[in-house]
């Protein structure tokens, strides 16, 4: 296998366990942001399978970033929801690793690639990728609000009492 079959399959497994999460998750917040992430990852998938097959491939941006702050804000609900399922913290953090590989290996490639177009691409796919770890890295921040409201000084026990 080399190193682009290496990716699409890398960017089909990210494209599986976004919408395997889809799948599980009952809010309708988290559904879409990982529905978001899985097509996404499908289209990264696509390209790299045009660019193995030497197909011309589009590198149309996609507004995922804005499109996930636009589902965090005003979630007050979505916090509430959340409390209720903190092991799920982890689940997210996996996607946060899977994400940190996606960008390592495309600024790998990024570093080997010696024509212009693959230069644009790989620059293209770290974008893409750093986009779903900041929108990653969000959801566990709102997961860790959370947490910190429900360990907060005024709810735990104080030397004072």
């Amino acid at each position: 296998m080399n190193i682009l079959e290496f990716a699409i399959n890398m960017e089909l497994e990210g494209e599986k366990y976004y919408n395997d999460q889809a799948e599980i998750i009952n809010d309708k917040y988290l559904k879409n942001i990982f529905l978001i992430l899985a097509k996404d990852e499908n289209s990264h998938a696509k390209i790299l399978q045009d660019k193995s097959n030497n197909l011309s491939y589009d590198l149309k941006s996609n507004e995922t970033l804005s499109e996930a702050k636009n589902l965090f804000k005003g979630i007050e609900d979505f916090k509430n929801e959340i409390k209720q399922k903190p092991d799920q913290l982890d689940l997210y953090r996996v996607a946060l690793e899977k994400e940190k590989e996606s960008i390592d290996l495309y600024e790998k490639l990024l570093s080997q690639a010696e024509d212009d177009k693959s230069k644009k691409l790989f620059e293209f796919l770290i974008q893409q990728e750093k986009d779903h770890y900041t929108t990653l890295e969000e959801l566990v921040s709102q997961l860790n609000k959370s947490n910190d409201w429900v360990e907060a000084a005024e709810f735990g026990i104080t030397s004072e009492d």
